[in-house]
């Protein structure tokens, strides 16, 4: 008779992760909160936007509102929806009874951001399916596009989860839609640097205007935003610095 002996262990870290953000997608996609955010949001402001500005004759297009409502898209899941869902679970104490499993933060944080990717994956389909049909014609750049998306998570999301670690959960849900609006109305998302004056110079240094300019450049230039993407970089590497410090399983 053979005999069984019990080999009890965690499981890889890179199982872990993906198992996390297996989990963390299926969340973000069944709330409505989040999808509203995530999807409707911004289609409506782009259709909005694109109707609205041929009625005014404005010289914005949907070549132009496309890679903006796109940028948008990124900051209200990787900022706005990441801040608020965690701040809930940390105060219902979700993240904290996850600390007592073999996951670590670092581990659960990366396991966040994949699952942001794989909805702002689904944002793409959605949105750029619209601005299809809206006669958008983007002149891309596959390596500038994929940067934008990647670093402008990462900038938002390390961003998004210091809120969510230093502040309580009302007051997360406060701030993240607050910044949410300040920046759609005045960041330079949807439109360019250049509707805003000569404050349009220094909105690109914020996280929001670097990305919509790089997304702008990567779609309507084909080009690498190397400027846009350095921006966004040195803001995830703040809000990083600053979740690492702070971020807490409760």
């Amino acid at each position: 008779m053979s005999t069984f002996t019990p080999a009890p262990g965690a499981a890889p870290v890179a199982r872990q992760v993906l198992t996390q953000a297996s989990m963390e997608t299926r969340l973000m996609l069944r709330n409505g909160e989040q999808l509203l955010l995530a999807v409707v949001i911004p289609v409506i402001v782009l259709v909005a936007g694109v109707k609205g500005a041929e009625r005014v004759d404005l010289d914005y297009g949907v070549d132009d509102f496309a890679p903006g409502v796109l940028a948008l898209a990124i900051l209200s899941t990787s900022f706005t929806a990441l801040a608020i869902a965690t701040g809930f679970e940390r105060r219902y104490g979700v993240i904290k009874r996850l600390g007592t499993s073999p996951l670590s933060r670092t581990s659960l944080l990366c396991g966040k951001v994949l699952a942001l990717l794989a909805v702002e994956a689904l944002q793409v389909v959605v949105i750029g399916g619209v601005a299809l049909a809206l006669g958008w014609s983007p002149d891309a750049s596959v390596v500038g596009t994929l940067l934008t998306v990647v670093l402008g998570t990462a900038a938002f999301a390390s961003l998004g989860l210091f809120v969510a670690g230093a502040l309580r959960a009302e007051a997360t849900l406060a701030a993240a839609n607050l910044v949410y609006l300040l920046l759609m109305a005045g960041g330079a998302v949807v439109l360019p640097a250049s509707a805003y004056g000569s404050f349009g110079d220094v909105v690109t240094w914020l996280p929001s205007g670097a990305l919509g300019e790089a997304m702008r450049t990567a779609l309507g230039e084909a080009a690498v935003p190397v400027r846009d993407l350095l921006v966004l970089a040195g803001w995830t590497a703040v809000g990083a610095t600053l979740t690492a410090r702070t971020f807490s399983w409760e």
